[in-house]
């Protein structure tokens, strides 16, 4: 299985050759789109994208951690972290691929 990391140039490529954007307008759509994802985030507001999934920010409060070399008690401050849970429809094309193999 390969190790492939899809970027912004990559996605930028995609629009520009499905689309028919110039490179530049391709460029400046994956930037507005991720933009707005972002700041939706930041506003501790849910994304959802139809068929692929959504994003959230979850609240996780303060704990008892321990540093697994020393084995020493410490807090872990209560932080927020992103959550991301795929719709069935991804979970599907996922699955149906990984039996093709």
């Amino acid at each position: 299985m390969e190790n492939r990391t899809v970027t912004r140039a990559d996605l930028a490529e995609s629009v520009y050759e499905e689309v028919g954007l110039s490179r530049n307008e391709s460029a400046d759509l994956v930037e507005a789109v991720i933009d707005e994802i972002s700041n939706s985030l930041v506003k501790e507001e849910s994304v959802k994208i139809s068929s692929f999934g959504s994003f959230s920010v979850r609240e996780k409060g303060e704990r008892i951690g321990r540093n697994p070399k020393t084995g020493v008690e410490v807090p872990i401050l209560p932080r927020k972290v992103l959550v991301f849970r795929a719709s069935h429809v991804l979970k599907d094309r996922i699955n149906a691929a990984t039996s093709e193999r």
